[in-house]
């Protein structure tokens, strides 16, 4: 697989040698006896947008997880941010990043989830402000001040107060939207973060991820099945089928023009919903 893309929306094909934020290399991962990822390589350069498709169950959610340290892969070398997250031994045997190096690359990455995992006790202010101060250390004005500066980007300013409950499904995951920016990551994973929502409530979503990908400097890797959503907001598609990368290339490559049939296949199964 090629590795990474130029800078974003230029569409123009990764150089060899070129820098990469996070980088896979002959990683595999199995639950049991199920295979999820198969000696999986890939890379994400700095400021660049990705989207990932395919099937339910072809190794798309396991990728993000490896990325942010929530699973162990079975083999391969994972790399964020210039250290070592799992670096395969010559002898095949994995080893760990040390726990300062772990903290580092986890301060790296920020996910969002399907679901939107708030603390349902406290306010939309107090779930975006806790991680700044815990984490990052600021005083409670400057963590206050930098949540609230959060949540007004992603149109919340009006709801501060609010608790989940008092909240739609889509403000809910706007809210861990601005959570997961709060530590500033340099790299950004969504795992299908409409997928819980209403179908009304979709748009709101996608246009908050669509303005960070368009205004923002960070990388993002995007799973979705929204097809126009990704072609407008990714520098590069990768189509995954059962836990490999069939199919990679910009989006009026990958959607308009696949070459691989599972990929024609899957993005005609997908248009017909």
């Amino acid at each position: 697989m090629q590795d990474a893309a130029g800078p974003h929306g230029s569409g123009s094909a990764p150089q060899a040698g070129a820098p990469h934020l996070a980088a896979m290399r002959g990683v595999s991962k199995s639950y049991g006896r199920l295979t999820v990822l198969d000696n999986i390589d890939m890379s994400v350069a700095p400021r660049e947008k990705i989207a990932v498709i395919g099937a339910s169950g072809s190794g798309k959610t396991t990728i993000l997880r490896l990325l942010i340290g929530l699973d162990r892969p079975d083999s391969g070398t994972i790399e964020i941010d210039g250290r070592y997250l799992w670096h395969e031994m010559k002898d095949g045997k994995l080893e760990p990043a040390g726990e300062r190096n772990a903290r580092q690359v986890r301060r790296a990455v920020g996910m969002v989830f399907q679901q939107f995992n708030l603390f349902p006790h406290m306010t939309a202010l107090e779930n975006v402000r806790e991680p700044i101060e815990q984490v990052l250390k600021l005083s409670r004005d400057e963590a206050e001040a930098s949540a609230v500066d959060l949540l007004t980007q992603v149109g919340l300013d009006t709801h501060l107060r609010n608790r989940p409950a008092q909240l739609s499904g889509g403000q809910q995951q706007r809210v861990a939207i601005a959570r997961a920016l709060a530590l500033r990551p340099k790299l950004m994973l969504f795992d299908e973060v409409t997928s819980a929502l209403d179908p009304e409530l979709v748009g709101e979503v996608l246009r908050v991820v669509r303005n960070l990908a368009h205004t923002n400097q960070m990388s993002m890797v995007v799973v979705t099945h929204e097809m126009t959503f990704a072609a407008d907001i990714a520098d590069r598609v990768l189509m995954f089928d059962q836990g490999k990368i069939i199919e990679e290339g910009p989006p009026s490559q990958v959607l308009k023009q696949p070459v691989n049939p599972r990929t024609r296949q899957f993005l005609r199964a997908v248009l017909e919903r």
